[in-house]
């Protein structure tokens, strides 16, 4: 078998192909998903639900097809497709009324970790920054999330220390006001 970044790899290519309009891409990428979901479901689901796999197979497949816009490119590919196929799993235990544990330690070697609520979180992030000016968003980026110290931010978006401090101040003060219901005054 692949190592996991080859599959990565291999699978986010098709995956990219097919959003490009490549239907033989987009058929190989659903025919080799289908074989992996098959072994996903299969060494999670117990007898009683072993009947259910091919189901579940084809729900994620078309969960995949009908949300194939919603991937993000710059994310891992298997890390949504795995999210897909949980999501898929815990809807059938939920209609079942079965409380079942899933052991996910031998994942790595067909999916990603998943990295659905990191990706989430960074996605939910960005989406509240792009609602501020683009200076004080950078810097805000720069100091706050990557660690940079307000002389490295204020240097590379070529502003003196106290101007990217009072940029930050009042970007952050923007997202407060704007998030928390309040008006953004100075007092």
């Amino acid at each position: 078998m692949s190592e996991p970044s080859d599959l990565e790899a291999r699978l986010r290519a098709l995956m990219l192909a097919s959003l490009a309009g490549d239907a033989a891409a987009y058929r190989t990428l659903l025919s080799e998903l289908s074989q992996h979901l098959r072994r996903y479901y299969a060494r999670r689901l117990d007898s009683a639900l072993a009947a259910s796999g091919e189901d579940l197979v084809q729900e994620t497949l078309m969960a995949v097809h009908t949300r194939r816009l919603t991937y993000d490119p710059t994310q891992r590919f298997t890390a949504w497709v795995f999210a897909l196929a949980r999501y898929k799993m815990i809807d059938l235990f939920r209609r079942q009324r079965l409380r079942i544990t899933v052991p996910l330690e031998d994942d790595a070697a067909i999916f990603a970790r998943d990295e659905a609520e990191d990706t989430s979180a960074r996605m939910d992030l960005k989406t509240v920054l792009d609602t501020i000016p683009e200076r004080p968003r950078e810097l805000i980026r720069q100091v706050k999330i990557e660690g940079a110290s307000i002389a490295e931010a204020a240097a590379r978006v070529g502003m003196t220390e106290t101007a990217a401090k009072v940029s930050i101040h009042r970007g952050l003060k923007a997202l407060a006001a704007r998030f928390s219901g309040g008006a953004d005054n100075d007092r």
